[in-house]
This record gives C-alpha cells, structure tokens and sequence, in this order.
C-alpha cells in the first residue's frame, strides 16, 4: 500500500502474519503436504507427482482438499498434527490442539481432462496462473524495505515465543510498518502496528512494553528510526482468542 506525501516522497506500507495466523497455518500445511509427497518421490524414484492441494481451517477443524496424483503414498493427518504442533497450538487453552483437533481429508486423483493438458508437456500446472515482481537493492533479501521489516518482526515474534523469553505470547499475530520514502530512497520507519496474542491474565501494558523491547527495536536498524516511529501493539486491546478459533482461515 503506497500513498504519494508530495513531490519525491511517499508512504509504503506491508504486512505480515505470524506461523499462528490461520491462513499462514494453511499455507504451512499444504506446502508440508507437497514437500513430503516430492520427497516421497525422490526416495522411491517414482514418475513425476501432481500436487493441488488447498488447506482450510476453522475451529477445531482443519480440512485438506485438492487433487493429487502419485504413485507413493503420505499420511495426510500426521503431517497435518505435526506442522499444527510445530507452530505451537499444543494444548486446548489457546483455542487449538494439534492432538485433539479435528481432521478432513478430501483429496481426489487429478482430472484427466487436465492431465491431458500438462502430462509429457513438463509444464506441471494444471491451471492458469499470472504473476509479477521485481528485485530490488533496499535490503539482502533483495525485497522492499516495508515487507522485509513486517517480516523480520513476525519472525522475532515466533523467536521470543518459542525461547520463553516472552512467555506469555501465543501463536497468532500480524505486523505492519510504514516506511518513508525521500526520492525514492528509504528515509525513515514512520508507523509499526503489532497485533499478537497472549494469555488472559496478562496487562495490555505489559504486552506494549515487551513487544516494543523485545520485538519492534531490535527489527529496525538505528538510522531508520533516529526520529522514534509511531508505535502501536495491540491497538484494539485484548488479543485472547486467535488462530482457528478466532478466525476462518
């Protein structure tokens, strides 16, 4: 998201979403999916898979969808568990469990109308798809600035979840950074929104004061925030009830 300040300057804005963020938790899932079938392949030397599988999840339920076609074999519902318990959702009270949660799976052999199309042509897509990007030199991941903080912070808050030294947090959580622009160069980090979930005897305060010490700081270089950003956590307040349990995903 971009908005024009005047001539030569302007606002970039991204996101990112937290390992716990029930679409993030689909994405997780489905690329856990495929990775076991292509290493399926590999050891078993098998012909080459198709793979469409989409993931979706809502409250004590997640359903695995799509269309495969391969001559090896994966467990669809340990995988499923693992990558859940992997994220964090280990126990009921944070509103999911890898272990109790409820598993769909609805998965079919590709159409051969489609096989048509993609077998023997080496083309291993079965629909259209339209994408663009580009590279730049703003950070080492060659990815613009705003996206690449975002990304870091997610990060940093899985980090400081999973050390303990943040306890408190649970898996779900989303940031967003603001960046401005002089002549197209990045000038300064201007806004940091962090939205992450914790347990319920823990002070919004306390929340505030840890994520900005322990997570927004020590993501943003020094020069990029010599004028201190705008910085709000948890702006709307609680953040108890996530994941799944919060939200379709």
């Amino acid at each position: 998201m971009t908005s024009i300040l005047d001539s030569g300057q302007y606002l970039f804005t991204s996101e990112s979403v937290t390992e716990g963020h029930p679409d993030k938790m689909c994405d997780q899932i489905s690329d856990a999916i495929l990775d076991a079938i292509i290493e399926d392949t590999r050891e078993h030397k098998y012909p080459h898979p198709r793979v469409a599988v989409e993931t979706a999840t809502t409250t004590g339920l997640v359903m695995v969808l799509g269309e495969v076609s391969t001559d090896g074999y994966v467990e669809f519902q340990s995988i499923v568990r693992d990558t859940v318990r992997d994220i964090g959702y280990t126990r009921s009270e944070l509103g999911f469990d890898h272990e109790t949660c409820g598993t769909l799976v609805s998965v079919k052999e590709q159409s051969g109308d489609i096989a048509m199309g993609v077998d023997g042509a080496e083309l291993g897509a079965g629909d259209q798809g339209m994408m663009f990007g580009f590279a730049c030199r703003e950070t080492p991941e060659l990815m613009p600035l705003p996206i690449a903080l975002a990304h870091r912070m997610a990060r940093r808050l899985a980090e400081v979840r999973k050390s303990n030294q943040l306890h408190y947090l649970r898996p779900d959580g989303k940031t967003q950074v603001t960046v401005e622009y002089e002549d197209g160069v990045p000038a300064r980090v201007g806004t940091v929104v962090v939205s992450t979930q914790h347990d319920p005897d823990i002070r919004t305060e306390r929340v505030r004061d840890d994520v900005v010490e322990a997570v927004i700081l020590p993501s943003i270089e020094p020069e990029l925030r010599e004028t201190d950003p705008i910085m709000h956590v948890n702006p709307t307040g609680r953040f108890v009830i996530g994941g799944p349990m919060g939200d379709a995903g």
